[in-house]
């Protein structure tokens, strides 16, 4: 039965039999001697820039050219470190084709599989039946072992091993077994603490531990059992496992047979789509040897028609020359003394002279030397050829998500396939800028290996096209559809919610990063109402960024969450800051009435000035358009349905503030601003309500929709 597993006991690196195997993180194995030579070539290609120099310099290890990919890849992205930074060892695994950290400790935090090498010794003795294993201690010629001590982890024949384990000694005590290569501690000691023995087996990293690592390591926080445990629940799910493989044997058998018949089949229709690929190719071949043909055809018969009209035009002036041609029968012409002869025969003469002359004025060539009438446009065929690939119904066509797509900062670009069939190896994201000036935009391409994709340094206030194909091998899928998404209007602002500057630390809740503020509506409110005689409302709870805006233009985004009653948003004067948070008169008030009864404006007019800030004002999934003159008078053409998220623009070059639709950077109102002070972000909560700022767009959005 041994015999029969030699195709789980192969390293995948160097396609040899294990040894000495590690366990990596990712329970894959590989040998201790392979690991070393694929992080050697590792650091050659980040010293050399490339891959191929050192792998060529490794003759046991045979490195898949994705495996290098993966190494070049790695070694561009820039993960040199210097001294003061925490070493991590990336580490490509050449069976999951993954990128694995090792952490700080590289090999050396890596466990031998000490069982696997126990199966591989196996099955080797069963290879080699007929060769014996030698004493390591006798005399030559050395005599054959009869048994290896594992203490000692070397061979012994019957008399050497009576004299090195002598009857009454420590050594007598020594653990022996039959003859074997294959040496293994008695107990497994922890990688990290190697004077610790392994007791516990981590759930989360699927590893055994010791106690220091789960008192103060990297395992402190992890899930953890005794290896007792461990060991008998891993074992009884193992033979679960196999005893229902067992019995699902005949079924296995049927898949074999199903999967030789499917072998054949696939060498079968690979030959079929060989000649039709062929044929394909030959078909455009005879085309363009029919256009081949027609071109050069054409400009051989140009060329004739040409040569021919110039050949006559050089003949024909040939003959005004002196003695020779036109001029030399003329000149004969002119010896004749008889009247009526002469005119009979010079008149016709006269004639050709005038023309003659007349073309000695204005000279022209009787035909173009130059044939760019006859130069072949080959641009757009040359991009249909270099696009050309198998198309295959089995690979999917990928969906741009524009909800998960999002521009601020970054462009964040992502994707997804919507079917479960084969997905693709990788996918070729391309963009242009869409310009009403240029009629045909040139796409930029970029090589991704995963399902999203950051894109820097894109132009403010401008729109861009997006689509996106995936390819396995040579076969590639459509094109996605394209998607169109806009810029910010201005460069991105980043600030934080200020927890100084007049926070009220009673009514609004300030997470740990201080980018969410909630306003509590609690224990301090009804308090506050219980010793209210006569109705009234809370008054608003103001917060502001902790950067100010001195010149330029620029733009933030948010997201109120749709539970919110009341929300106001803006911008506010370091001039007005202290107004701001001391503005003494309620108008939340039903104590407080502006209206005084008449429609001549002068109430917005009043209820303007007594701002120290623009604001405007968000709630119940609403946003509300600030009543001014050019506003609409219809008060339900100001009410707006709330955007999942929000953007200002903030320019205080021309003193105007804009409150955009963030998702589609649409700008919804717009107005004048005061920007003779340091402007600053302003909010302002009223009941339940939450604002969140717009996280920045970085590169771990990539791992993030990658684990998606």
């Amino acid at each position: 039965a041994i015999k029969g597993i030699e195709r789980e006991l192969i390293c995948p690196a160097c396609k040899e039999l294990f040894t000495h195997p590690l366990i990596l993180p990712c329970q894959h194995n590989v040998c201790h001697k392979c690991v070393k030579e694929i992080l050697f070539a590792f650091e050659d290609s980040l010293a050399d820039g490339g891959s191929e120099s050192s792998n060529q310099s490794s003759p046991r290890i045979k490195i898949s050219s994705s495996s290098m990919d993966r190494i070049d890849r790695i070694s561009r992205s820039g993960t040199k470190r210097n001294s003061l930074t925490p070493r991590s060892t990336l580490f490509p695994c050449p069976g999951c084709q993954r990128d694995i950290d090792l952490g700080e400790r590289g090999i050396n935090g890596l466990f031998r599989n000490f069982t696997l090498e126990t199966i591989v010794e196996r099955y080797r003795q069963a290879a080699r039946a007929a060769v014996a294993i030698m004493c390591d201690f006798c005399k030559p010629p050395p005599q054959e072992s009869t048994k290896s001590c594992m203490d000692c982890s070397a061979s012994y024949c019957n008399e050497c091993f009576k004299i090195h384990h002598p009857w009454g000694t420590v050594k007598a005590q020594h653990e022996y077994v039959g003859p074997t290569t294959n040496f293994r501690p008695k107990i497994l000691m922890c990688p990290e603490h190697e004077m610790e023995r392994v007791n516990m087996y981590c759930e989360i990293c699927r590893r055994p531990v010791c106690h220091l690592c789960k008192l103060g390591g990297c395992h402190a926080n992890h899930r953890v059992t005794t290896m007792s445990t461990a060991y008998k629940t891993l074992k009884e799910r193992l033979s679960k496992d196999i005893e229902y493989l067992i019995s699902k044997e005949s079924q296995v058998k049927a898949h074999i047979t199903q999967l030789d018949l499917l072998l054949k089949e696939t060498e079968c229709n690979s030959e079929r789509a060989k000649q039709e690929a062929f044929q394909s190719f030959e078909k455009l071949f005879h085309v363009l040897e029919e256009k081949k043909s027609a071109a050069l055809r054409a400009i051989e018969a140009s060329k004739n028609l040409r040569l021919e009209k110039l050949q006559t035009q050089a003949e024909e002036y040939q003959g005004l020359l002196e003695n020779n041609g036109l001029v030399g029968y003329a000149q004969e012409v002119l010896k004749e003394t008889d009247p009526s002869c002469f005119v009979q025969t010079a008149k016709q003469l006269h004639v050709r002279i005038q023309k003659a002359t007349e073309s000695l004025k204005s000279f022209r060539p009787a035909a173009e030397t130059t044939f760019e009438d006859f130069v072949v446009d080959i641009g757009k065929q040359e991009e249909i050829l270099g696009d050309l690939s198998f198309h295959s119904n089995g690979l999917e066509v990928p969906e741009i998500n524009e909800e998960q797509s999002r521009m601020y900062n970054k462009a964040l670009i992502s994707w997804e396939c919507p079917g479960k069939t084969d997905s693709a190896d990788i996918y070729v994201l391309e963009y242009h800028k869409l310009n009403r000036e240029e009629e045909s935009a040139t796409w930029q391409e970029i090589e991704v290996c995963s399902k999203s994709k950051v894109i820097p340094d894109l132009d403010d206030d401008s729109s861009y096209a997006f689509r996106v194909r995936g390819y396995k091998g040579s076969i590639c899928s459509p094109w996605s559809r394209e998607v169109i998404l806009h810029t910010p209007p201005a460069p991105v602002f980043s600030f934080l919610f200020d927890d100084k500057c007049g926070y009220n630390s009673d009514h609004l809740l300030l997470n740990p990063g201080r980018t969410s503020v909630e306003s509590r509506a609690g224990f301090p409110l009804l308090l506050g109402s219980e010793r209210m005689q006569v109705g009234c409302y809370t008054t608003l709870n103001y917060i502001i960024g902790d950067t100010g805006i001195a010149k330029g233009k620029h733009f933030w985004a948010f997201h109120v969450e749709a539970y919110s009653y009341l929300v106001k948003v803006g911008v506010v004067s370091s001039n007005k800051i202290q107004k701001l948070f001391h503005n003494t008169h309620d108008v939340t008030s039903p104590r407080y009435e502006q209206d005084s009864g008449h429609d001549s404006g002068s109430e917005d007019a009043f209820f303007d000035s007594l701002q120290p800030f623009t604001l405007v004002t968000l709630g119940m999934k609403k946003f509300f358009i600030p009543t001014t003159p050019a506003a609409p008078k219809d008060p339900a053409s100001r009410i707006l349905p709330l955007p999942s998220r929000l953007g200002i623009c903030l320019d205080c070059d021309k003193g105007k503030v804009g409150f955009y639709d963030a998702g589609h950077m649409k700008c919804l109102y717009e107005c004048e601003v005061d920007c003779s002070g340091i402007m600053y972000p302003a909010f302002a909560l009223m009941g339940g309500a939450a604002v969140h700022l717009e996280e920045a767009v970085t590169a771990k959005y990539e791992e993030y929709h990658d684990d998606m």
